[in-house]
């Protein structure tokens, strides 16, 4: 797939004409509200199993061909605009066929996907296959131009009862694992529970692994002394194991995440413990254990969120980590973007020194908000979807515009009552360049904060980097 840029008075019909596909395809796979209605600066995926060739300075046609695996003759047959095959320049895109197969006789799909060294799954996706069984010798299948890597995906959802099933029905195909979020511990040890059946049962549907949540902390409460009380206490401790497994059988809970925020520096030993007791006890029944870490750059980072996190201990203890790698741009704070990658990247570059790295799950959250401007320290940012986000920008005729060194974008907008707003969400360029990030430092896994945001071109691009994991 390739993202393009919309600019100035450019249309939709001139976009697909350009790549050479029909409009309904971009239509669909970005999800468009309102085709008639473009952003400049907008980002929108053309979907397309061929490869877009942008010409750089110094580049001849052979060599592009080589780089491709394909001939000159090829190149110019499907860019008929190429006139002089001498001449081409800097800033041209040239189409690059995807490679194509005729099913001989007796050849499989499964024989066809050994050969070319990409999956069946992937095979069959890109053919739109409904039945393999129903595949005949002469077909001409499209094979995918790259192996993608498997990955896990986890997602956090805190809809409850019959409102989780239709956003797990949409998104449960691209999950590993599913997290209603969350019981909350009690003094006593005990967990106020949560109606999370119907998630639960809607995960199964989409062989995505059902993983109970637990936290310490509310949006009126940071839980740090909640925390200390439940961590020094071998009883409360004992109780709270225990209706952790009941629940988890009663439930069909396979997994647990343990979200414990604003644990108190002093006890960073005492939740240490913790999760090795919890380990040693669930291992036992049968169940994995992750936890969910504030974004570190250092092992001696100060400061409520982050000193009881220890990060070579979880990586030693539990079964994987999920980092919160977002949150600069918080709700209460300044506008900002909410996961700069340039910042999480400090947090990674830290985290695979004491992490395994088939142990860290990269955090990605799918909202996005709007400040008021000028901002009042305390004042809340409303928090919303991605498409929420371009219906504002269309509705108000604000351009989009993309800071390349938090790689976010962002724009602003004066409302009807003359107030200033600042907005920063995702889109295609942001998650690419999150999904290059989650490849290029070689990690397990994603996990979504939070389903329920629409954010459709996420999904499609997800598709074209990662061979999702079920069990």
């Amino acid at each position: 797939m390739l993202i393009h840029v919309v600019k100035t008075r450019e249309t939709l019909w001139q976009i697909a004409s350009s790549y050479r596909i029909p409009i309904a395809d971009i239509i669909e796979t970005n999800e468009l509200l309102d085709p008639n209605q473009l952003v400049i600066g907008q980002a929108l995926i053309i979907p397309s199993e061929g490869i877009y060739h942008i010409v750089k300075s110094g580049e001849y046609l052979w060599k592009i061909a080589q780089t491709y695996n394909t001939t000159v003759q090829s190149i110019l047959e499907n860019n008929t605009e190429i006139t002089n095959p001498e001449s081409i320049y800097p800033g041209l895109v040239i189409y690059i066929p995807a490679s194509t197969h005729s099913i001989q006789p007796g050849e499989t799909l499964w024989q066809l996907a050994q050969k070319y060294g990409i999956s069946l799954q992937n095979l069959i996706k890109a053919n739109n296959i409904v039945n393999p069984a129903l595949i005949y010798p002469g077909t001409v299948l499209v094979i995918p131009s790259k192996p993608k890597p498997p990955i896990n995906v986890n997602g956090y959802i805190y809809l409850y009862g019959d409102n989780a099933v239709p956003v797990v029905k949409k998104d449960g195909a691209f999950l590993s694992y599913l997290s209603p979020f969350a019981y909350l511990i009690n003094e006593d040890g005990s967990l106020q529970s949560i109606f999370d059946l119907p998630a639960i049962q809607a995960a199964r549907e989409e062989r995505a692994v059902p993983m109970m949540s637990i936290t310490n902390f509310t949006t009126t409460s940071l839980g740090e002394n909640l925390a200390h009380i439940v961590l020094n206490s071998t009883v409360i401790t004992e109780r709270l194991l225990n209706d952790i497994i009941n629940v988890m059988k009663e439930k069909g809970y396979l997994g647990l995440n343990v979200d414990f925020e604003n644990v108190l520096p002093i006890d960073r030993e005492a939740y240490n413990r913790f999760l090795e007791l919890t380990v040693t006890r669930l291992h036992a029944e049968g169940f994995f254990v992750s936890t969910a870490v504030a974004p570190k750059t250092t092992g001696e980072q100060k400061g409520l969120l982050y000193e009881a996190h220890d990060y070579e201990a979880h990586g030693r203890i539990v079964d994987f980590v999920i980092l919160m790698t977002y949150e600069w741009g918080w709700r209460k704070g300044p506008p900002q973007a909410i996961s700069p990658l340039n910042q999480i990247k400090r947090v990674l570059d830290y985290a695979i020194t004491v992490i395994p790295r088939e142990k860290i799950y990269f955090g990605f959250q799918i909202y996005a908000r709007d400040w008021l401007l000028p901002h009042i320290q305390g004042q809340e940012a409303e928090t919303f979807s991605v498409q929420e986000a371009m219906v504002r920008a269309i509705n108000y005729g604000a351009n989009i515009q993309y800071d390349s060194v938090t790689q976010s974008p962002f724009y602003r907008y004066t409302d009807e009552q003359g107030r200033g707003h600042e907005v920063w969400f995702e889109d295609a360029r942001s998650a690419q360049a999150k999904f290059d990030t989650v490849k290029d430092y070689k990690l397990n896994g994603i996990s979504y904060w939070a389903l329920g945001y629409p954010f459709p071109q996420n999904w499609a691009l997800f598709q074209d980097n990662f061979t999702i994991l079920k069990y």
